[in-house]
């Protein structure tokens, strides 16, 4: 089953203020790898 979309920004944002990624995936339980690849996507703007 996919992450939900609030837990990928929970992720994210712990990442991005915190700066360790071996730190998030203890806290959160989940790979590396996951971290890595939504890291990478760009992130989109809502237009209005």
């Amino acid at each position: 089953m996919p992450y939900s979309l609030d837990f990928r920004q929970k992720v994210i944002t712990f990442v991005e203020n915190c700066g360790m990624i071996t730190e998030a995936t203890h806290k959160f339980g989940i790979e590396r790898a996951s971290i890595y690849r939504w890291l990478s996507r760009p992130k989109f703007k809502i237009l209005s």
